[in-house]
């Protein structure tokens, strides 16, 4: 036994080829009975390897990432139309949505670590398109500002669950997919970007002449997003079979559930696991006896350490809670950041265009095509550099959260519409990277038993301080360059905060 902890110490945290994968977490950070059931898992899965099975997963919970920014894209996408057709305060209407996501983000994430994955994976796509498709004929702004929160209710979901599934099903070698899922996250802006410009672009009116008849473009554009979201949905529930997470089921105590899991897995794959229940309760021998591995005995142990929630085991040390408040603080930063700039970059580009001499509809939107195809590389480019060991998680992340803040800044300097368009591709290339590193590191750092608490937690402070970026516009001129040098500002400060985190998860094995 101590010449394999010795083995385990000398080898490089990104060997994965070996039985003794090395955890993000100390010893004394998570319940050692978990983590020790963990690692047999983190093994068998590593056994495993990456096959037909997670490749799917990276398919279908990739629908998720694409939803998670395609439809705040949306209503950045729809703003000038509806403004045009109901004359009203915009802001508004990122202000439904931004509460529906809030709502969603809390709901969901937490209930994942309640009631399992699965459940929620299978709603909120179904959610989302069914009043998306409504929306679609609102007859007033009341009615598409409420129905926009309602189908971010189902938006809001996707990022704490549909993370935590694909991860919990990765072996430890490739854990970086979850950052290159990422790029169905760019795919869903260049998506909507390029639906728009036809629809909006040839079916919108101009004031004052401007009624619904003439006005239909963003109408069809919300019936064409909703419908892909039902179809996106049917192949998640009827095509792809999901399984509950393992992790998930042994942190609920039901070891035999959580086995015959792998077995399926491997079986998917081509491959078989020797991995049995023995094996997995292993770990709760201690001492002279053994532990009560029996639902009602794992619930008591859990509450008598964790005080009855999922949220204390996520703050159980200083370092621990020093990590969370962290993560929190820099979703909630970003949360403010990005919407506050991104959600109305349609309209910024159409008044600074307007200025230049070029702020048509055509140009505008053809200009949101061009800023959604320059993020589609940040993905690929994350994947790879969160690999280095010179940078990791935390330096990339650091990096790339920075150098948006900084383009943001620099695009207020713009003398032409060339120019100002510039800055604005290497902002969305660096968000991308940014965002891609960032919904995978926060995933990793959290034990699967809270993980969906703990994603839960991030992604509520993100909508939180995203429902702060409408109220701002609603009160400041989106025309001049103030909300630009709040953006960047609270950019470069989350770029510092980054680096503070005391976890790097490179080459470790997510619990």
């Amino acid at each position: 036994m101590s010449d394999t902890k010795s083995a385990e110490k000398k080898s490089p945290s990104s060997d994965f080829g070996n039985h003794g994968l090395q955890s993000i977490y100390p010893d004394d950070v998570v319940d050692p009975i978990y983590q020790a059931k963990a690692r047999v898992l983190n093994n068998a899965l590593q056994d495993i390897g990456m096959g037909r099975y997670q490749w799917g997963l990276f398919v279908v919970t990739g629908f998720g990432w694409l939803a998670d920014n395609l439809w705040p894209i949306v209503t950045g996408l729809i703003l000038v139309p509806v403004i045009n057709e109901f004359n009203a305060q915009g802001p508004f209407l990122k202000l439904g949505q931004n509460v529906g996501l809030l709502v969603g983000a809390a709901f969901w994430g937490v209930g994942a670590d309640i009631w399992g994955r699965r459940i929620s994976f299978n709603l909120t796509m179904l959610i989302t398109g069914v009043f998306g498709v409504a929306a679609g004929g609102s007859t007033n702004f009341v009615t598409l500002s409420s129905l926009a929160a309602l189908w971010s209710i189902g938006v809001g979901g996707n990022l704490p669950v549909d993370s935590s599934i694909f991860l919990e099903f990765l072996p430890a070698s490739h854990q970086y997919l979850l950052t290159v899922l990422s790029i169905w996250w760019a795919f869903g802006q260049l998506l909507g970007s390029l639906v728009a410009w036809p629809l909006i672009g040839n079916f919108s009116c101009t004031p004052p002449a401007c009624s619904r008849a003439s006005n239909q473009g963003w109408r069809y554009f919300l019936y064409a997003m909703g419908g892909l979201m039902i179809l996106l949905w049917a192949i998640r529930f009827f095509v792809f079979k999901l399984y509950e997470s393992p992790k998930y089921l042994m942190g609920a105590g039901r070891d035999e559930d959580a086995v015959a899991v792998v077995h399926k897995v491997a079986e998917y794959n081509g491959k078989t696991s020797d991995l049995t229940v023995e094996d997995l309760r292993a770990p709760e021998s201690v001492g002279e006896g053994k532990v009560d591995t029996s639902v009602g005995a794992v619930v008591q142990r859990k509450l008598s350490i964790y005080n009855r929630n999922h949220v204390k085991p996520l703050f159980a040390t200083r370092k621990l809670a020093f990590s969370t408040t962290l993560l929190i603080i820099l979703w909630a930063f970003i949360g403010l950041a990005f919407p506050l700039y991104n959600s109305f970059v349609t309209y910024y580009l159409s008044t600074r265009g307007t200025d230049f001499g070029d702020g048509s509809t055509y140009i505008t939107y053809r200009n949101t095509v061009i800023l959604s195809v320059t993020g589609i590389p940040g993905a690929l480019i994350a994947g790879y550099l969160v690999e280095l060991p010179i940078l990791g998680r935390r330096g990339t992340l650091a990096l790339s959260t920075a150098l948006t803040g900084v383009f943001i800044l620099a695009s207020t300097t713009a003398r032409t519409s060339n120019a100002l368009l510039g800055f604005n591709c290497a902002y969305t290339f660096a968000s991308n990277v940014m965002y891609g590193v960032l919904y995978a590191l926060s995933p990793e750092l959290f034990p699967t038993k809270d993980r969906g608490t703990g994603n839960a937690l991030v992604a509520t402070a993100n909508r939180i301080f995203g429902i702060m970026a409408p109220i701002v516009a609603l009160y400041a001129d989106l025309t001049s360059s103030v909300p630009i040098f709040i953006s960047g500002a609270l950019f470069l400060v989350s770029g510092i905060i980054a680096l503070l985190l005391p976890f790097e998860s490179r080459g470790r094995a997510a619990l």
